[in-house]
């Protein structure tokens, strides 16, 4: 019992109709290039004084999240993750995220300072 997945926290339930919601994030819709409205911005706070870059905005699945944070790292030549709906470079790469996202099409995107 111990290694089973809790369930949300419900222990029990006196709903006959009761059914548990699974996650529906897995089915999420990637918006196109030119639709995604991305902020670009450096944070040092929290990061004991190292600046990263963080790029907010994105919508779509996690695995295209995952596939676009892995083609900017290349492209800036640094490592990153992306966590907690955002995309993290390491380093202030903030010219060279922008240029990446003007050339494969994300037009909306801004620098926020």
């Amino acid at each position: 019992m111990k290694n089973k997945k809790s369930i949300s926290g419900i222990v029990y339930s006196t709903n006959p109709d009761f059914k548990i919601e699974e996650d529906q994030q897995s089915n999420a819709v990637t918006l196109s290039p030119k639709e995604q409205k991305l902020k670009i911005r450096l944070e040092t706070k929290h990061r004991a004084g190292k600046a990263v870059t963080i790029i907010e905005g994105f919508i779509g699945s996690e695995d295209d999240r995952e596939d676009m944070v892995k083609k900017m790292k290349n492209f800036c030549g640094t490592g990153g993750s992306a966590k907690d709906n955002e995309m993290l470079i390491q380093g202030d790469q903030r010219d060279k995220v922008i240029q990446w996202l003007l050339k494969n099409g994300y037009t909306q995107s801004k620098k926020i300072n």
